[in-house]
């Protein structure tokens, strides 16, 4: 249900489009009462901007027609190119006609592009003609652009499908500048009866504004903007939380039975548009959600003959067992059903139980806590990139979490295969939060601001030693290397490496569990199975592997060979419990060059690619936000080639310190063995501005050791 991703127009009327002709579209876009088709000069101030937009406009429109709901989103732009840069950048124009699953229905669109030339000759695009199929999506090469052309696009789509109950469009969530400067803006969306609106600005956007109508039920709203710098949108930038932008979401609901069904903060009428949600509205919102239910069997046989010395331990050993008996034993079954390999859910009796969302784990894990009398609170949080929590204003940004009320409090997310206790989402940590206060063990009847844990760089932790040997003609090299990764560092990495097939069994036998081809009583059927999950996982292996040499010479900037990985420890059972892999693998033809009888080698790329600070980037006026205070910790090992001594290694020996964090390396010689070790680390979650040129020296420091060579002088 998301707005398409190009450019479309303003329409102030509703109903549906594709019943006018193309035509009238066309009129109405471009036709005469089009106030913007001879504008295209641009303010002075502008003229050495790459692209400038001088006019957008986007309109939504939400409708209902007895059991078909309608919505309409549509964007125009017209910009103007000023240099090569913009030319290329618009030369193509690309958008997607998809269906919509859940209701089997089309997105129907209508495209319009032309072009303006400095002489006054207008262009228009045949798209139906020009468009190509491309991935899904359809593309329209913009031919003959040149500097100071005027290229206007708009697009229009519609979706309608059949809704008796309440639905949630998705929500939108932008900024009202882009990477290039508007010279005016407009935003309206239209809406009916039984259509509620959550909409706000923040960060000094301008005020959504009512626009009368005539008929009764109906509404209309608009925002205008104009002199809208341009923003570079740099890395380790939250746009949401710093740049003026809006966010808005419009919920359907037909009845007040519906409504109170509603996942989302709903204002009390539907002529009200909501535009901040409190802590009460929280605590209402959820008072209902949240209840202790589940068939708690599986976790008391699990737990009957065991002790604890705490409850602390007890939770801890539950929610590892209840990870995989409600989530991870079923992932083989999961693999066999989508690879077709065989319908297998019958083979785990009558009514399987697989979580599929936090609500349910949340639900389930509350009547563990309450019938083992073990105080809890429910907590609702925030992730960073939305604001803080004061500003929640959509129920999908926000996130529920369990905080176990032991004496060393724990904190329990929803699970993934390679979820932790005590390690919920880098984007909570050190948030405000609220704290959802339960009585009786089972009944949310409160609420409190809280403050969530934060992590440190000594906690997301990444230590990595390569040894290095150099082959006999110095035309490769061969690198063998261990990675230990603890905290958040471990999160994509082992969601990245790790397969279903390196880990379920590490599960099966750790809590006396069948797997799924162990299920299978029938010999020859087994035979089958076990056949073709061997096939499918050497394929998926093979796989991993192309994938890793990929990324893994994507570390270096070069091309790697014969890449192989040897997982040692998955990390699965603990915050501190490191995931450990080993990989080997050959750099060809790279990094060492002969000269003389000499060899140079650029042994500052093996700690990996380093971010580089150019020279555009050192003026950076926005505030730096990381996901989370992290450290890499690595060490080199180079077996020195027989023959052959170091010249050069005081390069490699660098110390950059402060309050956001650093880079230290230190290299000796050890008989036969150049050791070089470094550490990188950033301190904080955010830094202001003023704190940039601090990181920059120790960003700098670490680049330059990436661009570091030694010697190899022949003796």
């Amino acid at each position: 249900m998301k707005p398409s991703i190009l450019k479309v127009a303003l329409l102030l009327f509703s109903g549906t489009v594709f019943a006018q002709d193309k035509a009238e579209i066309k009129e109405f876009f471009w036709g005469n009462n089009d106030t913007y088709k001879n504008t295209i000069d641009i303010p002075a101030k502008w003229k050495n901007e790459s692209a400038v937009i001088i006019y957008k406009n986007e309109d939504y429109d939400f409708h209902k027609f007895g059991k078909s709901v309608t919505y309409r989103s549509a964007i125009r732009e017209r910009i103007k190119l000023q240099d090569q840069a913009a030319v290329t950048e618009f030369s193509e124009f690309t958008y997607s006609e998809k269906s919509n699953p859940r209701y089997g229905t089309v997105v129907k669109t209508v495209i319009g592009i032309k072009v303006l030339k400095p002489d006054g000759k207008e262009i228009e695009i045949n798209v139906d003609k020009e468009a190509v199929t491309v991935d899904n999506h359809k593309k329209i090469a913009i031919p003959n652009l040149e500097i100071g052309d005027v290229i206007d696009t708009y697009e229009y789509s519609t979706e309608s499908f059949q809704s008796t109950y309440d639905y949630g469009f998705d929500e939108v969530e932008k900024t009202l500048g882009g990477k290039h400067p508007i010279m005016n803006y407009k935003l309206t969306f239209q809406t009916e009866n039984d259509f509620f609106v959550n909409f706000n600005t923040y960060n000094g956007g301008p005020e959504l504004k009512e626009i009368p109508l005539e008929k009764r039920g109906e509404r209309k709203y608009e925002l205008t903007a104009s002199d809208l710098e341009k923003n570079d949108f740099p890395v380790w930038f939250y746009p949401l939380v710093e740049l003026p932008c809006y966010k808005f979401q419009v919920f359907f609901a037909r009845s007040g039975k519906f409504e109170k069904m509603a996942d989302a903060f709903l204002p009390e009428k539907e002529e009200i548009v909501k535009k901040t949600v409190s802590k009460e509205d929280v605590l209402n919102y959820y008072m209902n959600k949240f209840r202790p239910y589940g068939d708690l069997g599986d976790i008391e046989r699990f737990l009957k003959g065991k002790t604890f010395a705490t409850n602390e331990e007890k939770v801890r050993a539950v929610y590892y067992f209840t990870r995989h008996y409600y989530y991870t034993m079923y992932l083989e079954a999961f693999v066999a059903k989508e690879s077709e390999i065989m319908y297998p859910f019958y083979l785990y009796g009558a009514n399987p139980i697989f979580f599929r969302s936090d609500i349910a784990f949340i639900d389930h894990f509350m009547a563990f806590l309450k019938d083992n009398k073990i105080e809890y609170d429910i907590i609702v949080g925030t992730n960073r990139h939305n604001g803080p929590i004061k500003d929640l204003l959509i129920q999908e940004n926000a996130t529920a979490i369990l905080r176990v009320n032991t004496e060393n409090p724990i904190y329990i997310d929803y699970f993934s295969p390679f979820s932790d206790l005590d390690k919920f989402s880098a984007q909570l940590e050190n948030t405000d939060a609220y704290a959802l206060k339960v009585t009786k063990l089972k009944k949310v009847v409160d609420v409190e601001n809280v403050k969530l844990p934060s992590s440190t760089y000594k906690d997301n932790t990444s230590k990595q030693v390569t040894n290095v040997k150099i082959n006999a003609d110095f035309n490769a090299l061969q690198l063998n290397r261990e990675t230990a990764l603890n905290g958040h560092n471990k999160d994509e990495e082992q969601s990245d490496k790790l397969y279903f097939f390196d880990y379920v069994n590490e599960d099966y036998t750790k809590y006396e569990t069948k797997s799924l081809l162990d299920r299978v009583k029938n010999k020859k059927d087994k035979e089958k199975y076990t056949k073709e999950f061997e096939a499918l996982i050497n394929k998926l292996k093979d796989k991993r592997k192309e994938e890793l040499t990929k990324e893994t010479g994507n570390e270096y900037g070069v091309e790697i060979e014969d890449h192989s990985l040897e997982i040692k420890n998955t990390g699965r059972f603990g915050k501190t419990t490191p995931f450990i892999y080993k990989e080997d693998f050959t750099i060809k033809n790279n990094l060492i060059k002969k000269a003389g009888e000499n060899y140079i080698f650029e042994i500052g790329k093996l700690i990996g690619s380093q971010f580089e600070v150019n020279k555009k980037e050192k003026n950076r006026t926005n505030n730096i936000y990381f996901a989370f205070p992290r450290s890499f910790d690595d060490e080199i090992i180079l077996e020195i080639p027989e023959g052959y001594t170091v010249t050069g290694i005081e390069k490699l020996n660098k110390t950059v310190e402060n309050e956001t964090g650093g880079f230290t390396s230190k290299a000796v010689i050890e008989g036969n063995k150049l050791k070089i070790k470094t550490f990188k680390y950033y301190t904080n979650y955010f830094e202001p501005n003023k704190n940039w040129p601090k990181l920059v020296d120790f960003l700098d420091a670490a680049y330059q050791f990436n661009q570091e060579k030694i010697l190899l002088k022949k003796n």
